[in-house]
């Protein structure tokens, strides 16, 4: 059998309710790797809070961080960078033009550095679970210094429509957005035309995997474009109904270990037969 491209979403997909990974999934990815297919993460997490993960499965490929806005290889820094920074003019623009009495909180993702407004441990917590970056508190339109990947505003729910639509106005041909509800009620903003999915094209463009070649699993908004792109783009039983309405396959959900139960019948039950 030719090699895939497996293509694993974190939270919500790889992950259950518990944050942790099963049994099940351990084992039935390591069969697969050893069957010669390709196994790697495309998350919204900055790789800080996905390099624990990463160690704990073993995994030697390039990763898809901040929904396809930084790309790399960890293990080969030869590989070089895929970096799809907002112009930082951009970023204090929106924040002067956003209804700042409804942020409870803004976040800026960089290279090398984060940028928070507020000192919150459960932010702090909810964000990065699994890594801490460099963070630098205080007044963020003075600070930043670089081209930022990501613009994070935490607000309530009832504000996220109309700080969005304000979003939008402001640069609606620089900037893609897009809301979170869990583990916090996020706001989300990127370069435009950046997402998960053409983080993933261009790691498959390298490995030589066809597009047909690569399964994806997800859950949540952000990952409609990497499963719409893949050849079998598979949604958790547990993902919003958008995500669902754009796959091929709908699998169990991350609590019952779907990413397992879809691979063992997908490639594993299928090469032994």
């Amino acid at each position: 059998m030719e090699p895939f491209l497996i293509v694993l979403d974190i939270d919500g997909t790889l992950l259950r309710s518990d944050k942790t990974v099963g049994a099940y999934t351990k084992e039935t990815l390591e069969k697969v790797r050893k069957n010669g297919h390709l196994v790697m993460f495309a998350t919204g997490r900055p790789f800080c809070s996905s390099q624990t993960l990463y160690a704990e499965l073993g995994l030697n490929t390039p990763i898809v961080n901040l929904n396809g806005a930084f790309v790399h290889h960890p293990l080969e820094p030869s590989w070089g960078v895929v970096h799809q920074p907002i112009g930082k003019s951009i970023v204090r623009h929106l924040l002067e033009v956003s209804s700042d009495e409804y942020f409870r909180n803004i976040v800026i993702e960089g290279l090398e550095k984060t940028y928070i407004r507020t000192e919150d441990p459960d932010l702090i917590e909810k964000l990065y679970p699994n890594g801490r970056p460099k963070i630098v508190y205080g007044a963020i339109h003075h600070a930043l210094y670089d081209n930022p990947i990501a613009l994070l505003i935490q607000t309530d729910e009832e504000h996220t429509e109309s700080i969005m639509e304000d979003l939008e106005k402001a640069h609606a041909d620089a900037i893609e957005q897009r809301s979170w509800g869990e583990p916090l009620n996020i706001i989300e903003v990127v370069k435009k035309g950046v997402n998960k999915a053409i983080g993933i094209q261009e790691v498959a463009r390298r490995l030589g995997i066809p597009r047909e070649r690569i399964i994806a699993f997800g859950d949540e908004e952000n990952d409609i474009e990497m499963l719409a792109y893949a050849g079998c783009g598979v949604a958790m039983a547990n993902a919003i109904p958008a995500l669902k309405e754009v796959s091929d396959e709908v699998t169990s959900s991350n609590d019952e270990e779907g990413v397992a139960q879809f691979l063992e019948s997908y490639l594993l039950t299928r090469r032994e037969m």
